[in-house]
């Protein structure tokens, strides 16, 4: 096998062509006489290594020192030829990215939850104009409701009645009370953009101008649904903003036997009213004045508002010790106090362990508890100033009597106004704990019915599906809402227990234009969708609705 002797540019890199040529003769020359010297015939190389070969030449004491250094580079280089070419081909050789294929499954899995219960059953009515206008009857003499008062309607012969500035030989005038609401029309939009580069490259994969279409579109239905249980609005005849909370006390005190007391240091306390959307997106008021306290190494902070913030399904507790230069988010409370321990973990509702992780409390000066497009939804329908009874218990579901509760919803709501609710909205712990307490209440009658006692196994698990109203004798069915927030449970009804009220719906949107999906011309490099609507939400008659609020976990 004849070796092809390297190019003297190769060799000689930098030398004039003369002294280039005369290197390689001189080169070519030692190189002949090494493979003589190995072959067993004349003029032939032996199946030798290349390197070996190229080693011996080094090794050879006459060559000059240009030489020498040449035939060392050609050492060197093909030292690292051979080592490439030897290695077998594994997931890292020859390429650490390899060869190996993609089992790359296609579309996309699309993981994301978007249940709209309400919004799927609350009817959605034609609007027109700019607002919403409703005249509203609240009550007359004898309804016992709209703050109107009875009258004796017993008359003899000489009782008059003024009609004007005439007496008549009447009985006596009833009595009204009604009111106006104009509510405006807001519009309402999501976008999105996908970019022709993502489009084009993303091609044989996903069509990724539906994906962004459809992801818009339930983003939009989820926040709607949102909207429709948690928005307040800023306009006339909605609940506006929430409160800022008042401290009453921020104090160290002993810690029980269960709980790790806090570092010594001192604490600065801030807390806002909660509107149950999340403390750090939308849904919290601005930050109350601030306490400050110090404890000592056998103490907890122990934190108290003055007074209840209508509206508030809780309180953001904020706190930062005097090393820290923000407060950051420790948790959201019910009632009216909360403690702040050390250690890793608690037991006790409304208790928190002291963290700096949390969001920092940035919004002093910015309510973002109600918006100037919103509109009321339900929960600062049913927790206002207008709804029919708010049983705030500040504690757990009664093991005593189960689902008492919302038994005293039930009776005030029907003696105000003779409401007879439709249905009960929990969350699933609330709704969870409300079953427990079925099952281990020290008086409550409760019986488990195993079917197929004979067969090898069973089903075990028991919930409560609704509850027998104790006054009127319906049952409510209960329902666990996906975004409310632990805490608070809705009593709604949808429709009157009364003839001739002209309410077909307690509940309905007024809308407008309904969702509209809009893909835009294009403008730039990208594809872009926005939808849309213009609307309201309203109750028009929020007495015959109520809750349970200030549910603690059990």
């Amino acid at each position: 096998m004849a070796l092809n002797a390297p190019k003297a540019s190769d060799l000689f890199d930098g030398a004039s062509p003369r002294e280039a040529a005369e290197r390689m003769e001189e080169f070519t020359g030692e190189l002949s006489k090494s493979l003589s010297r190995g072959s067993s015939t004349p003029g032939q190389a032996p199946a030798a290594d290349p390197t070996a070969q190229l080693e011996a030449l080094v090794s050879n004491k006459s060559l000059s020192a240009d030489a020498a250094a040449s035939l060392q580079n050609a050492l060197t280089i093909q030292r690292s030829s051979m080592q490439n070419i030897n290695k077998e081909i594994t997931l890292t050789n020859p390429l650490d990215t390899s060869f190996a294929a993609f089992d790359l499954e296609a579309p996309s899995k699309l993981l994301t939850p978007r249940p709209t219960p309400l919004r799927n059953r609350i009817p959605r009515k034609k609007g027109v104009g700019t607002s919403h206008r409703v005249k509203r009857i609240l009550g007359y003499t004898g309804t016992g409701t709209g703050g109107v008062g009875n009258t004796w309607p017993g008359i003899t012969e000489s009782t008059t009645t003024a009609f004007g500035s005439i007496d008549f030989q009447r009985g006596p005038q009833i009595s009204y009370a009604a009111d106006d609401l104009v509510l405006p029309y807001n519009s309402y939009s999501l976008s999105d953009a996908v970019s022709f580069d993502a489009n084009f490259s993303g091609l044989g994969y996903q069509d990724l101008r539906q994906l962004s279409s459809t992801s818009t579109l339930y983003a939009t239905m989820l926040m709607e649904e949102r909207m429709m249980l948690m928005a307040r609005g800023t306009a006339s005849g909605y609940s506006g903003a929430l409160a800022a909370p008042t401290i009453a006390s921020a104090t160290g005190v002993a810690k029980t036997a269960t709980e790790t007391a806090l570092p010594n240091a001192q604490y600065i306390v801030f807390v806002t009213a909660n509107a149950g959307i999340s403390s750090t997106g939308f849904g919290e008021s601005i930050v109350s004045a601030q306490a400050a306290e110090t404890t000592t190494g056998t103490q907890v902070l122990q934190v108290t508002v003055a007074n209840p913030v209508v509206g508030a399904l809780g309180y953001n507790l904020y706190i930062r010790s005097g090393a820290q230069a923000v407060a950051t988010y420790q948790g959201t409370f019910q009632g009216l106090t909360a403690r702040l321990v050390g250690g890793t973990s608690v037991t006790t509702a409304n208790t928190f362990v002291y963290s700096t992780n949390g969001a920092a409390v940035t919004r002093a000066a910015a309510d973002t508890s109600a918006y100037a497009t919103g509109y009321d939804g339900i929960l600062p329908t049913v927790l206002g100033p207008n709804t029919g009874f708010n049983n705030a218990i500040n504690g757990a579901f009664s093991t005593s009597n189960p689902g008492v509760e919302f038994q005293t919803v039930f009776a005030n709501l029907y003696e105000n106004v003779k409401a007879d609710p439709d249905i009960v909205l929990l969350n699933g712990n609330d709704r969870k704990q409300l079953s427990d307490a079925i099952k281990s209440g020290s008086n409550a009658n409760y019986r488990l019915v195993i079917n197929q006692p004979g067969e090898s196994g069973t089903t075990y698990g028991s919930i409560v599906t609704g509850l027998q109203n104790e006054v009127t004798g319906k049952a409510v069915d209960l329902m666990v809402h996906p975004w409310l927030p632990q805490g608070v449970a809705p009593v709604l009804s949808f429709t009157l227990p009364i003839p001739d009220t002209e309410v077909s719906d307690v509940w309905a949107n007024f809308l407008v234009q309904d969702y509209m999906g809009i893909q835009w011309p294009v403008t730039q490099f990208q594809y872009e969708f926005s939808t849309y609507f213009r609307g309201t939400f309203f109750c028009t008659a929020p007495a015959w609705n109520g809750a349970v609020s200030g549910i603690f976990s059990a």
